[in-house]
């Protein structure tokens, strides 16, 4: 099993290849296919935004059985992300957890509609995804007033990433003794819509 730097290092690299547009990744390995129908030890556990536009196998470029992937509008922290995360950890001992937010993000985007110009939502699910993302961008909507929408998603985005590695980092003991030893990672991450390149900021 890789070290959490290791695992880091080695998503790096793929990023690097897939930004270059020299993916390895086959979707197509049967062999690989029939290697993970026993079990599986994936090395590092994302947990992104379920956007469309960032795939983590590809955008890291993965191949079956490397990623334990969970993904959630806006990349939240709930009872069921931490319970998954958990069950990775426990079962596979795997050393790095990445959040994975992203440029342009649309839950993001529409929690700080919400506070600016409150309205009433027909879901209470969109409600609860919204509910978590405010506390980490409505302090920034109320102190700089002067940004513009645009400089204001960009910190919000980033804000919402690092309030769910501090969520993870201490909202469950059972990962917090694990990160506090050094044998688990929980590391913050931005992928960008326009370049392709994760920045890892929160580390």
């Amino acid at each position: 099993m890789l070290t959490a730097q290791e695992a880091l290092m080695r998503l790096q690299e793929g990023n690097k290849r897939f930004v270059e547009g020299k993916s390895t990744y086959n979707t197509n390995d049967t062999r690989r296919r029939n290697e993970l129908v026993d079990g599986q030890t994936p090395f590092a556990i994302i947990l992104g935004c379920s956007d469309s536009r960032v795939p983590a196998e590809i955008v890291f470029d993965q191949g079956l059985g490397d990623l334990f992937v969970i993904r959630i509008a806006g990349n939240i922290v709930a009872p069921s992300q931490i319970g998954s995360i958990e069950f990775a950890v426990e079962t596979f001992q795997t050393p790095l957890v990445v959040v994975l937010g992203h440029t342009r993000c649309g839950a993001v985007a529409a929690t700080l509609n919400q506070i600016r110009q409150p309205q009433a939502s027909r879901s209470q699910h969109l409600r609860s995804i919204v509910e978590r993302i405010r506390p980490a961008v409505e302090p920034l909507s109320e102190i700089r007033t002067d940004l513009a929408h645009e400089h204001l998603l960009e910190r919000a985005i980033r804000s919402n990433v690092r309030m769910s590695v501090n969520q993870l980092r201490h909202g469950s003991s059972f990962l917090e003794e694990i990160h506090d030893s050094g044998s688990l990672w929980i590391v913050g991450a931005e992928y960008s819509l326009e370049s392709g390149e994760v920045d890892f900021f929160e580390s």
